[in-house]
């Protein structure tokens, strides 16, 4: 039998409690929990598919007394029992590996450390290359010639820099500095006081533990030596529990941690007694192949069209099937200046075509290419041979893509209907298996078609740069060969088919189909229609706003230099920190990992706080740099020079609670409580003989927090009309509402907003500037107003924790993730996500039912207004000034119409030349 050439260890209790913490609970039908089951299960199919290595082997731990609880009894003592949902997970992990015909190994009296340590010690005496797959420190010390770890969820290799960025020493020297400093979590006592960075330094400096305990005496400081000479044996006893065992008698040969292929029924089954749907067709493809999956899966058919009659006999066949994926080969990602390259189609599993129309000889000029009808020269450069003209391409794809009797199916298909609209084309009707996996899924991964195809389909798909380059030597698909072009573009539609087979009948079966059917799938050609509309910017405004900036820039420097007392780079935190804290010696100072002082907003904000003016200045500076950085000098590089208007483009698939984002340029960030961030929004204007409308809903999300709560109070306020903020005042504060002082009203208000989002003492502390326990108070005395919203929140918790997720009036899922993690940072961001996400996510789902319904009734009504833009609550239209009044009406009665709630829904319109006088 051949030697060993690469051996990965995998250490499967790192693995088991990383995927039980990363994953939201899950059980399967038997009431069984499964969540760490099935990241294990995914998390070992990956590294599978992704290693090369001939021999692997998971480690398991077994019971925790083991030889060091000899050595020190309380070893591990203080560690909590495994949570109550983890137990029943772990043997099904070991038939998770049995499944795989991965090789498992696990050793009564020692830990899985040690066999990994013995392994890589019999796998080195073989000539093999070593990677431990495991995140753990204590692992370290085994890094040198010829072994690695890899942190597999960060895909991070661990080499000797790594571990000396980590303890300040070599892999060789670890264990030295970890008996020093010990270790809380497995109750390592080491020597009181001395944390690794002090270890660290003690080690460098004598070399190893028994030679500074040999010249303890000599240690200058009184505390640290008295320490040592107190607690040398701590140390060497610190010392036996660290370093690991490599001479374990190992129960199972090396020999036997040869790669095998699984056994198909026995995987199927297993991977089916869970539940794991989204892993059954990624087991199926990795049972098809016996090596790492290829770039596309084994039994695909994919054709290059190059004539009328073979497209027609494609288009024929999806009409007769009913169902085509479709997708579009361009020039660009900006779908307003992007050309069309080419398309493909797919309607049958394993089998899609690409049909090329404007792919140019390589090596010929690049410029502009000219949409005529597709013969001949394309912006100086040849076109090859083999094309349909693209007039008559586009006629038969046309007949195609606008029959209602065939569904077309598209991942991003919101690209492809603005690329084709363009030329006159329209899609019809459709679905988006992107938006698919966002309603079953959101909140859990991406969504793009890469990560879905390694996630849903078991594939490694042909990425993007393996076609058109990378860098210097990246081209445009234009010019990528026939050939290539094919099997990238007729797999991009094979894979979307096959997306729509496992993801579309989820729905039903899931109870969210309605979401996806009202809510995400009518959205799309309305938002496509948005973003080709864009908003006109008036470019005069924003070049003058933009010298503004610079003029405040240059003055604002020439203040801070004053401050300084010398000039330096504004933009170089490295400068401005030793500016900071070394010459101008202000306290606070703190160096990260590169040596340089921390100068980020916070540092700044504490500063100026404390009555220096420098730190306030640069915040100013900064300010106004990202404006117009950002904005003024963004914004004027990004109209386009054909329309003379912005077009953002609108991600529908990019948050976890439904919102859309803006992006290319972002037009949801533009600060509108600033004087500055009022004067860009000035700049958007209105088409001549037109005017901007703003219909923005007010507290929507405090109406949905009352509804859904269920709070008495605040639902008779909204319904009277009262100003909520001062009533909240009134009744926290004890204040009257006649004459209040303003300041009550901004307090009420920072907690009615933050409450929302789940906001800590410390958090509105920071926000008010008050003391934690002040804020505290405060937040005690909302809750016992209306006692409501903090049986909400805890029941929203339970709701996440039991299920993973929350879910909106509507019928959406949020996924939360990090409910159960161990670090309580991350667990409380994903409880005050969880209080949030319904609340969010609901204000989400109203404003798109609104904009579902808008467009058909404006139609209906005779209307001319369109829907450029939607930014959190607001609604922009730009409307003929003759029909101004009228459509603000017919908007406003739709959008307090989009939902039925205990309190009414309000919405506040503004008509005006500009966006910032509309709003």
């Amino acid at each position: 039998m051949n030697a060993p050439r690469h051996v990965f260890l995998i250490d499967g209790s790192g693995f088991i409690f990383r995927a039980f913490h990363a994953l939201p609970p899950m059980t399967r039908g038997d009431g069984t929990p499964v969540n760490a089951v099935y990241g294990f299960t995914a998390m070992l199919m990956k590294l599978l598919d992704e290693t090369d290595a001939d021999h692997i082997a998971v480690v398991f731990d077994t019971a925790r007394r083991t030889f060091r609880n000899e050595i020190y009894p309380d070893y591990k003592a203080h560690r909590p029992p495994a949570p109550e949902d983890l137990v029943p997970q772990f043997p099904l992990m070991r038939e998770a590996a049995k499944a795989l015909n991965v090789a498992s190994v696990e050793m009564e009296g020692f830990e899985a450390d040690d066999l990994i340590a013995t392994y890589a010690r019999l796998a080195r005496g073989q000539g093999a290359e070593v990677t431990i797959v495991s995140s753990d420190k204590d692992l370290m010390q085994l890094v040198g010639p010829g072994v690695t770890l890899l942190d597999a969820m960060k895909n991070k290799i661990v080499g000797p820099a790594e571990v000396a960025e980590k303890f300040g020493v070599g892999p060789d020297k670890v264990i030295e500095v970890q008996a020093l400093a010990g270790d809380s979590s497995d109750n390592v006592p080491g020597v009181e006081g001395i944390g690794l960075k002090t270890a660290a330094q003690l080690i460098n400096e004598y070399g190893d533990l028994e030679t500074l305990l040999a010249h303890a005496s000599e240690i200058p400081q009184p505390k640290r030596r008295e320490k040592l000479l107190e607690q040398a044996d701590r140390a060497r006893v610190s010392k036996r529990l660290v370093t690991l065992r490599d001479d374990v008698p190992v129960p199972v040969p090396l020999a036997d941690f040869r790669v095998k292929r699984p056994d198909p029924a026995a995987l199927l089954d297993f991977i089916k007694a869970q539940s794991f749907r989204s892993l059954i067709a990624k087991a199926e493809a990795r049972l098809k192949t016996a090596g790492p999956a290829p770039a596309s899966p084994p039994q695909t058919e994919y054709v290059l069209v190059q004539d009328v009659e073979a497209l027609k006999t494609w288009i024929a066949a999806a009409k007769a099937k009913g169902v085509v994926a479709f997708d579009t080969e361009t020039t660009s990602l900006d779908s307003m200046q992007a050309e069309l390259v080419g398309f493909s189609l797919c309607c049958e599993p394993g089998r899609a075509c690409y049909v090329p129309l404007a792919h140019k000889a390589r090596g010929a000029p690049q410029a502009a290419f000219d949409f005529g009808d597709g013969g001949g020269m394309a912006g100086g450069g040849a076109l090859v041979e083999g094309q349909i003209r693209k007039e008559a391409a586009l006629a038969l794809l046309k007949d195609l893509l606008e029959d209602d009797s065939v569904l077309k199916v598209g991942h991003n298909i919101k690209y492809d209907m603005q690329i084709l609209a363009r030329l006159g084309v329209g899609i019809r009707p459709i679905d988006d298996t992107m938006l698919l996996s966002y309603v079953l899924e959101g909140g859990l991964h991406g969504h793009g078609m890469d990560e879905l195809a390694e996630l849903y389909l078991g594939r490694r798909t042909i990425r993007y740069k393996e076609v058109v380059g990378s860098g210097r030597g990246q081209t445009t698909f234009d010019f990528v060969p026939l050939e290539k072009a094919r099997d990238y573009a007729a797999e991009d539609a094979e894979v979307t088919l096959a997306f729509h087979r496992v993801l579309k009948p989820r729905l039903a079966a899931e109870r969210l189909s309605t979401v996806y059917e009202t809510l995400e799938r009518p959205l799309v050609p309305i938002l496509e229609a948005m973003e080709r509309a864009g908003i006109k910017v008036d470019a005069t405004q924003l070049r003058a706003l933009s010298d503004d900036f610079a003029r405040r820039m240059a003055a604002l420097e020439r203040e801070i230099h004053a401050l300084a007392g010398r000039p330096f780079n504004l933009a170089s935190p490295k400068q401005l920190g030793e500016i900071l804290f070394d010459e101008m010696g202000l306290q606070g100072g703190k160096k990260g990992k590169t040596g340089a002082y921390s100068t980020d907003a916070g540092v700044l904000e504490e500063l100026a706080e404390l009555g220096h003016d420098l730190p306030g200045r640069l915040l100013d500076w900064r300010q106004i740099a990202k404006l117009k950085g950002t904005y003024t000098d963004a914004l004027a590089a990004q109209i386009d020079p054909a329309t003379g208007r912005v077009h953002t483009s609108f991600a529908m698939a990019a948050t976890s609670t439904g919102r859309l984002a803006s992006s290319d340029p972002n037009l949801q960030n533009i600060p509108v409580r600033t004087e500055e961030g009022r004067k860009i929004r000035r700049a958007f204007v209105a088409e001549k003989g037109h005017l901007l409308l703003s219909a923005d809903y007010s507290q929507i999300e405090l109406r949905l927090l009352a509804h859904v709560a269920g709070i008495d109070a605040l639902k008779d306020a909204f319904r009277r009309g009262l100003d909520i903020h001062a009533l909240t005042a009134s009744q926290v504060f004890g204040v009257p509402l006649d004459g209040m002082d303003p300041a009550y009203r901004r307090r009420a208000k920072a907690i009615n907003f933050g409450i929302v989002y789940g906001i800590s003492a410390f958090g509105l502390a920071r926000q008010l500037g008050i003391s934690n326990g002040e804020a505290a108070r405060y937040i005690e005395a909302y809750f016992a107003q209306y006692p409501g919203i903090q049986a909400y929140m805890e029941r929203t918790k339970e709701e996440a924790r039991k299920g993973g997720f929350v879910t909106t009036l509507f019928g959406r899922r949020c996924h939360i993730q990090g409910l159960n993690d161990r670090n309580p940072n991350v667990k409380g961001f994903a409880e005050r996500a969880a209080i949030n996400a319904p609340i969010q996510g609901g204000a989400a789902d109203v404003i798109k039912r609104a904009m579902v319904r808008l467009p058909a009734v404006l139609e209906r009504a005779g209307l001319k207004a369109r829907m450029l833009l939607q930014v959190h609550d607001e609604l922009v239209f730009e409307v003929p000034e003759a029909e101004a009044r009228d459509t603000a009406a017919l908007v406003k009665g739709v959008m307090e119409g989009a939902a039925s709630l205990d309190v009414p829904l309000v919405v506040d319109t503004g008509i005006a030349p500009s966006w910032d006088e509309a709003h």
